[in-house]
């Protein structure tokens, strides 16, 4: 059955980490990481219409908008004969390695699904989803994952404690190519899946600090100093870890409470900041 409208929140996600195990013929890289969702979300509100219509206050060309793709992707995969109006209210920051592109691409699947009345299974979403962007079938297939291949192999994990965040993005854009292609790759990695998501459920910080590595920040903090500043700015100001998410710039800081993190965010200005937490999985 076909609904007449619906809405759908699209969360963020962050790398807890990103190991690039290397390029592959098909021009992508295989990579090993552990994503979750965060409580920051864009909104997109799905209406019955004659053709595919996307409104939003982004200034992108339509044929390169993840929303457009993903709808016309759907349509032409499903030979569905009309369209939809996408309502896109974005707060997620753009090109921020919070992963908003692609959650917008996944959720716009999903509800085009639901709204189309096409009972496609999560797997022919997350294989058509996989055409669009590495991290789609991430956001296809829970809020914490352990994520493999260039992205399309997602094995949901289970965590049941959140942890408090403290998002940084200075007003710099880091191309996810250029990030590709001057990997650094770090010697420490993290290889036991169990033992890391049992560190992070106990929120044993010290023990998860030693864990965490992504083979993209060096090279992206090398270019781009401030990275590198504001990871320290935020140790300095209570977080007792910090990292950057996916190809960057947006770095983050874990943080024992919301107070102290509320408190960090003076010293973080002028740039984007968000308090935010994770979200829990029952996978």
């Amino acid at each position: 059955m076909k609904n007449s409208s619906l809405s759908l929140r699209a969360p963020a996600k962050i790398n807890w980490f990103l190991t690039v195990l290397g390029k592959r013929e098909d021009g992508y890289h295989d990579i090993l990481s552990i994503m979750q969702c965060i409580n920051l979300y864009d909104d997109l509100i799905f209406e019955h219409a004659d053709t595919i219509e996307v409104v939003s206050d982004l200034d992108i060309p339509l044929e390169d908008n993840l929303i457009y793709r993903a709808a016309s992707l759907l349509k032409r995969y499903t030979s569905y004969r009309k369209g939809a109006k996408i309502v896109l209210q974005k707060d997620i920051p753009v090109a921020a390695g919070l992963g908003g592109g692609s959650s917008n691409a996944a959720y716009t699947l999903r509800g085009l699904n639901m709204l189309w009345g096409l009972g496609l299974s999560n797997e022919e979403l997350s294989s058509i989803g996989s055409e669009l962007g590495s991290d789609v079938p991430f956001f296809l297939n829970g809020s914490f994952a352990f994520v493999e291949g260039r992205g399309e192999r997602v094995t949901p994990l289970k965590i049941n404690s959140s942890v408090v965040l403290l998002l940084v993005k200075p007003p710099i854009s880091v191309p996810v190519a250029w990030a590709y292609a001057n990997i650094s790759w770090l010697t420490k990695k993290t290889d036991d899946i169990k033992l890391f998501c049992h560190t992070l459920e106990r929120r044993n910080f010290v023990s998860l600090n030693t864990m965490l590595n992504n083979d993209l920040e060096k090279a992206v903090i090398e270019k781009y100093p401030v990275v590198g500043e504001l990871k320290e700015r935020l140790i300095e100001r209570g977080a007792v870890i910090s990292a950057m998410s996916g190809s960057g710039p947006t770095v983050f800081g874990v943080f024992d409470n919301r107070d102290t993190a509320k408190k960090a965010v003076k010293a973080m200005k002028p740039n984007w900041c968000r308090v935010v937490e994770t979200v829990t999985s029952g996978a």
